[in-house]
């Protein structure tokens, strides 16, 4: 027994042992951290706060610092927000002048603190226990800190200077259009960044300086959260946190729906609370919901779009809303009256002491106004440019008009209202001093000729179940009120950021009308038309063949989830309910383009050149995006025209990531155990021994390029019957590549070579360059196939050709 107690001790101790000689404490030169190695890491020497690499994505790290005992890792700082490194080979090194790198896995500097000193001596990186990064040399001479370079959060005894700025980040670190510093009169403020525009929020811009209670140009501007929880600004700018007191481990955060909040750690759970919020009400937030959109009370903020427009991406609602209508001088307009709202700030002007009449006629005749709020019993009216930081508030005397084309129709339901009183919003106030003593003790008196040893275990009993009820009673209480506080503080981020999310197999059942409404299907699955609660038309389809499990199936699907290109159908979603596998994607109007470019019965339209072209160059776009520019590098493996499909405006969209495969960056290749795609756009590698990179894609899209330029499948171009495919593809690729090298100035083949429905109406610029680009795709040899990001460069060369 002592034999097993001595081992077991032993290990304890080598355990921990390996531990603290692997938590870094500083960083010295010649040892940089490695993205790969997990240990390497700087802790500050409490172990609050941690520094290394923070993955956002599987593949895609920030060098940051977060809290090490908050259970989603907190982050607090990052260096390279904007330019994520790949987790793999990635590097961050201090350099012996006091210079610090941060290098991506093929060498290329990402981020640097831009220090280089002559006669530093002794250098090295501490992290210390507030949570400051510093680079120091010999007699603590501190060369850099990263306290003066925030990214959305101050620590506590952090300053806020005149030259330091907040900037809101979302939960990739991307950031938002929300900031916080001094402005020009050196106070604090939080500003709406739209563009070249900046626009003060809070404090509220209506009221004077003595209404603000703020002390304008004291030139000193400083502001920092001390460790009881007590802000103080120079300007007289100060708010105290609910839980005010010592040793709690606080941050400031200017969250992504423009809220600035203090929070405050709880130690055991690793959970933040919200103890103090500039705005309570969230929907007062300027640009919350963005142009044209109004936030709502029902009873959560919830942000809506003005009669008369729709979400610009229902993905994020701070991008707004855009007008299903366009006015023109001729046209005849209304105002729709929006009761209880408000558009916050660009007026044209006030006009005070006007009746309801007049404001309306100042505002028809004003080609510049788009809407006026008007203020019953004041008679103040302020016609406005646009419709920006919309809220409806149940109490407000304002009502807004809107200016809508007269055939517009809107039902009244369309029109916005708060609805904020529900049981969500109650404050939960019941007390526990029914169930304590007083009641217990006339019982006492009623039964004094008992024994008394009766009383005694009745008293110890009766305290025993009013201590249990207590407890309970208690913790329903302060788990209800801990749930709402949270609920009524992150609704709003949660609200604008949280847009992929799982389905549940009811709700897509009632989206689609038990899978009634079949609109296409293909080798991964069958697509549906639905209907979301939201009223967003949405393509559900049913994965087939999908053996992967929940937990891969998810990741898979959130990696998915946060790509996003205007070429690239949307993701909005998934549902791995027991064995199904199903994903929820934009509804794009116009279906595929092979129904569009092939002649065929379902549509007698033709793509004209213009059209053709933009399609080639969108795809090429997505494709590039796919492959170079997002997160996560992606190989569709099934480029062909039924995998494109055509918005309104018959922009290209890429659709199907069914098949979609991630791939590592700096060199790591595709492991794949079948082939997958279509014949007559797959690749020589997929039949060959090769790996699979990004490169198949590129052959895909040269076989839709041909297919483009001839308005016919390749497949239906062979000139008999025993002609393969993959001949015919030989055959027209040998002709073009003879031709474009051999052509001079005459010229004449390439109208031959064009679909004839065009009657030679096509621009020759660009039909020359397309077909270059097809030969160049369809190579045998891989490495000599161009990346899409050179094919884009190419088809944008022409693009004003047209």
């Amino acid at each position: 027994m002592d034999a097993i107690f001595t081992s077991l001790l032993l290990l304890t101790l080598i355990h921990l042992l390996l531990y603290s000689s692997s938590a870094l404490e500083s960083l010295l030169p010649g040892s940089p951290l490695s993205v790969e190695r997990s240990l390497d890491l700087l802790y500050s020497p409490d172990r609050t706060f941690t520094c290394g690499f923070y993955n956002i994505s599987p593949n895609a790290s920030t060098f940051s610092i977060w809290f090490s005992n908050s259970s989603e890792k907190t982050v607090v700082w990052s260096a390279n927000p904007l330019h994520p490194v790949y987790t793999w080979e990635s590097k961050f090194e201090l350099k012996s002048d006091g210079g610090m790198l941060l290098k991506d896995y093929n060498g290329q500097v990402v981020w640097t603190n831009n220090v280089s000193s002559s006669n530093a001596e002794q250098v090295q990186a501490k992290l210390l226990n507030t949570g400051n990064l510093i680079v120091k040399s010999k007699g603590d001479t501190i060369l850099w800190e990263s306290f003066a370079f925030p990214t959305d959060t101050l620590l506590p005894t952090q300053n806020i200077t005149a030259r330091i700025k907040l900037i809101s980040t979302n939960r990739l670190l991307a950031p938002g259009r929300f900031s916080f510093h001094f402005d020009d009169q050196y106070l604090l403020s939080l500003f709406y960044d739209e563009k070249d525009l900046s626009l003060i929020y809070w404090p509220d811009p209506t009221q004077n300086i003595w209404e603000k209670h703020r002390k304008p140009f004291n030139s000193t501007a400083n502001g920092a959260v001390d460790s009881q929880g007590h802000f103080l600004g120079s300007d007289d700018a100060n708010f105290t946190a609910a839980d005010l007191g010592p040793r709690i481990m606080r941050r400031l955060t200017l969250d992504y729906d423009g809220n600035l909040r203090l929070y405050s750690l709880n130690d055991s759970s690793g959970t933040w609370s919200v103890t103090w919020m500039a705005f309570p009400q969230l929907c007062n937030v300027r640009g919350v919901c963005g142009i044209n959109g109004i936030c709502v009370y029902r009873p959560a903020p919830t942000c809506v779009c003005a009669p008369g427009y729709q979400f610009s991406d229902p993905s994020d609602w701070s991008k707004g809303c855009s007008p299903k209508f366009n006015i023109t001088r001729e046209q005849k307009v209304r105002l729709l009256r929006l009761p209880n709202t408000d558009f916050l700030g660009n007026d044209i002007r006030a006009y005070p002491h006007v009746s309801l009449h007049d404001c309306k006629k100042i505002c028809l005749n004003d080609s510049n106004c788009v809407g006026f709020a008007y203020w019953q019993g004041k008679g103040y009216c302020y016609p406005k440019t646009a419709l920006l930081s919309g809220v409806s508030l149940i109490g407000s005397t304002g009502t807004m008009y809107i200016k809508l084309p007269q055939e517009l129709k809107v039902s009244d339901h369309q029109v916005p209202r708060s609805q904020p009183f529900d049981q969500k919003y109650v404050k939960y106030c019941t007390t526990v001093d029914k169930y304590f003593v007083p009641d217990f003790l006339d019982k006492l008196k009623s039964g004094q000729n008992e024994s008394k040893y009766w009383y005694f275990y009745g008293f110890l009993s009766a305290i025993f179940v009013v201590e249990v009820l207590f407890i309970i009673f208690g913790s329903l209480i302060l788990q209800r009120e801990d749930k709402q506080l949270r609920e009524l503080a992150e609704v709003g981020y949660e609200m604008i950021t949280n847009h992929f999310r799982r389905y549940t197999y009811r709700e897509l059942v009632t989206a689609t009308r038990r899978f009634q409404d079949a609109i296409g299907q293909g080798a991964s699955g069958v697509v549906y038309k639905g209907v979301l609660k939201d009223k967003r038309v949405v393509a559900v389809k049913k994965l087939l063949d999908i053996n992967q499990g929940e937990e891969e199936f998810k990741h898979e699907l959130s990696v998915i989830g946060r790509i996003y290109h205007m070429n690239l159908v949307r993701v909005w979603g998934f549902c791995s309910d027991d064995s199904h596998r199903i994903l929820v994607s934009e509804y794009v109007e116009n279906g595929s383009l092979d129904k569009i470019l092939f002649d065929s019965q379902e549509s007698q339209a033709l793509l004209e050149w213009e059209q053709r072209f933009k399609i080639a160059l969108g795809v090429a776009k997505g494709l590039a995006y796919l492959h170079h520019e997002c997160l996560e590098w992606v190989i569709h493996c099934d480029i062909k025209p039924e995998n494109i499909l055509l918005d309104e405006n018959l922009e290209p969209k890429i659709a199907d990531f069914g098949l979609a495969k991630l791939l590592h960056r700096g060199g790591s290749n595709l492991n794949v155990s079948r082939i997958q795609g279509t014949r007559g756009y797959l690749a020589p590698e997929w039949v060959s021994s090769l790996p699979i990179t990004a490169k198949v894609d590129v052959y895909s899209f040269g076989v839709v390029l041909l297919e483009l330029l001839k308005g016919a499948r390749v497949s239906d171009l062979e000139t008999n019957k025993d002609e393969e495919v993959e001949m015919v593809l030989g055959r027209i690729i040998r002709m073009l590549a003879e031709n474009l090298t051999s052509d001079g100035d005459e010229q004449s083949w390439i109208a031959d070579f064009i679909d004839a429905r065009l009657n030679t109406r096509f621009n020759n610029l660009q039909a020359r360059v397309m077909m270059e680009l097809a030969v160049s795709c369809l190579e045998e040899d891989r490495a000599r196939r161009p990346t899409m990001e050179s094919v884009v460069e190419m088809l944008v060369s022409v693009d004003e050709a047209g």
